[in-house]
């Protein structure tokens, strides 16, 4: 098969990974004339963002898209009527450094569906971190996918080439896992987790020391499959932040279930709404950023609302707390302000140093006025008594009804 048309098929069968992105690590470039590549933003084929905004482009491809597993939910699992390609261990290192040169990337995330045993496609996948760096000199960004029933050796030596490690914890209940995915041992998911966390906190460690080997600075992830189980937002956030509580997660993400073809009658045959894999992203930006817990965003058993973004939802659910005193208040009350952004309320805080912060001090400070007014107090502005009482509070966020046109 033509190189051409495997990474039609393995590009196309990677786009179902979401946890897929480059931020955190170390900054390396090749200005110095040794080396080829650098971790610096630029434009590519698989965009993913960093925390500060900027773009990282990747080139993400499976190492195979055939598989020893049945995973009901995906797409490669072993009885899928699927083409199937595989691609050596040397065209993916080629790929990528035509790619790089080209201009197109500044990295590659490699995946692979299972082949003979974790242990063989483990090794796959590291020889071609392995050949990328020392063979090319290649310092681009790289993110390895992990298998976690492979050897622990395997797993320390992705971690001395790649720049992030990622294991899927794939659905946040043990028992959806041995229900949809029989072959995937959710202890050894976790197991692993627990080894890249010791090798990561040993890592951070020793980062004074020149000499000391380099392992995954960019850290590890995951990502877990929302709408393919019963699990409730609730059963999500709760495993989310279970995970970045044991494991030090930099990140987890979430990923709509997408109906596939020839599929499991154990599986639903509508895909969730996108919004509730946005709604989840924002949720787990509250916790990770705004101070939140998770037993606070979603109640118990419970689904985030759809239609009103989740810091909003708590707000309406806590009126009490409310007006906040804009001029007088902690940055952590601050954060819990519908509108109020982490880097407005730094700039907030910088402002009311010097001056009382004003109605018309939120344009400059990138602060949604009709999102925030009814909620806080400046000196020239207090909402009235009435409305944080009101009823009909909630419906002013919500957005407005529109009639659906005859596509004519």
């Amino acid at each position: 098969m033509h190189v051409q048309r495997k990474l039609e098929i393995l590009a196309d069968a990677a786009k179902y990974d979401a946890s897929c992105a480059s931020s955190g690590t170390e900054k390396r470039d090749s200005r110095d004339g040794k080396g080829l590549g650098s971790t610096a933003p630029g434009m590519g084929i698989c965009h993913s963002y960093a925390p500060d905004g900027r773009c990282i482009s990747l080139l993400k491809i499976l190492l195979t898209n055939a598989c020893n597993y049945d995973c009901l939910y995906c797409v490669n699992r072993a009885t899928s009527n699927v083409a199937r390609a595989r691609f050596t261990v040397d065209e993916v290192v080629q790929l990528t450094l035509d790619f790089y040169r080209r201009n197109y990337i500044e990295g590659l995330f490699l995946s692979s569906g299972i082949i003979r045993s974790a242990d063989y496609t483990m090794e796959q996948v590291v020889s071609v971190a392995r050949k990328l760096r020392e063979q090319h000199h290649f310092r681009g960004y790289i993110h390895l996918k992990t298998i976690p029933e492979a050897d622990d050796a395997l797993i320390a030596e992705a971690g001395k080439y790649a720049d992030r490690l990622s294991i899927n914890i794939e659905v946040p209940e043990e028992e959806s896992l041995a229900k949809l995915a029989p072959e995937k041992d959710v202890r050894a998911i976790r197991r692993t987790m627990g080894r890249l966390r010791l090798r990561l906190d040993e890592a951070k460690e020793n980062t004074k020391d020149k000499n000391a080997p380099r392992f995954a600075p960019a850290g590890q992830s995951t990502q877990m499959i929302v709408g393919a189980d019963s699990a409730t937002d609730h059963t999500i956030l709760h495993t989310s932040a279970n995970l970045y509580g044991s494991y030090n997660l930099k990140r987890v993400y979430y990923s709509a279930f997408s109906p596939i073809p020839d599929a499991s009658r154990s599986l639903p045959l509508l895909a969730p709404p996108l919004v509730r894999e946005h709604r989840l992203y924002q949720a787990d930006w509250l916790m990770r950023f705004y101070g939140f817990d998770a037993s606070e965003i979603v109640e118990e058993e419970g689904m985030l609302p759809l239609d009103i973004d989740p810091k909003l939802a708590w707000a309406l659910r806590h009126r009490d707390r409310f007006p906040l005193d804009v001029n007088r208040a902690s940055r952590e009350e601050l954060l819990r302000v519908p509108g109020f952004g982490a880097k407005a309320v730094d700039r907030i805080i910088a402002t009311r140093r010097v001056t009382s912060i004003r109605a018309a001090d939120l344009v400059r400070l990138h602060i949604p006025r009709n999102k925030a007014l009814p909620f806080i107090v400046l000196s020239d502005h207090r909402p009235p008594p009435h409305l944080l009482d009101s009823a009909r509070l909630a419906e002013r966020f919500r957005p407005k009804a529109t009639q659906l046109g005859f596509g004519f």
